[in-house]
């Protein structure tokens, strides 16, 4: 059995998964749920919120299941983070690694994650706000601190869908 299975903390990452879900023609379970309707040992693409450098989740799934790909969803843009996340989540070589960017709204996050946010927009958000000379990188980041949004989208998958084309 194939399968998309994913942790999500505010939804972004659930709303991925469903996107991968219907483009790859696969069932869509949280690491909850996969419990009783995925096979322990079956291929799985992972989806896992970033938070601190770690993918929520991974360590899990790749012990219950055969992860094909793994894909990170947090602030920052899609396609970066890379080298960090692979190392800090000892994510092998052999496994593809994507990240997506994900929604910002610290009002659906919930106790510490919610503090720790609120913490982290006032500092970063204030440093962003003063820097003369930031990246558009950093632009996008002070612009999801400040107004929140969207970010979620089925191009940012593209790259995950191209890659699973090409392979299977």
């Amino acid at each position: 059995m194939k399968a998309i299975i994913y942790t999500s903390n505010t939804g972004s990452t659930a709303e991925y998964a469903q996107l991968l879900g219907n483009e790859l023609n696969f069932p869509v379970h949280s690491l909850q749920q996969a419990k009783n309707k995925v096979p322990v040992g079956s291929e799985i693409i992972y989806l896992g919120w970033i938070m601190a450098g770690g993918i929520k989740g991974y360590k899990k799934a790749a012990k219950l299941y055969k992860v094909c790909a793994v894909c990170g969803v947090g602030m920052g843009q899609t396609g970066t983070q890379l080298k960090e996340l692979r190392d800090k989540n000892t994510i092998p070589q052999r496994i593809p690694l994507f990240t997506l960017q994900g929604n910002f709204d610290v009002k659906k996050l919930r106790g510490a994650y919610r503090f720790m946010m609120n913490v982290m927009v006032k500092t970063v958000g204030k440093g962003l706000a003063a820097k003369t000379d930031r990246t558009p990188e950093e632009d996008d980041m002070l612009d999801m601190i400040v107004n929140g949004g969207k970010r979620v989208s089925l191009q940012n998958l593209k790259t995950v869908t191209e890659w699973y084309k090409s392979v299977f």
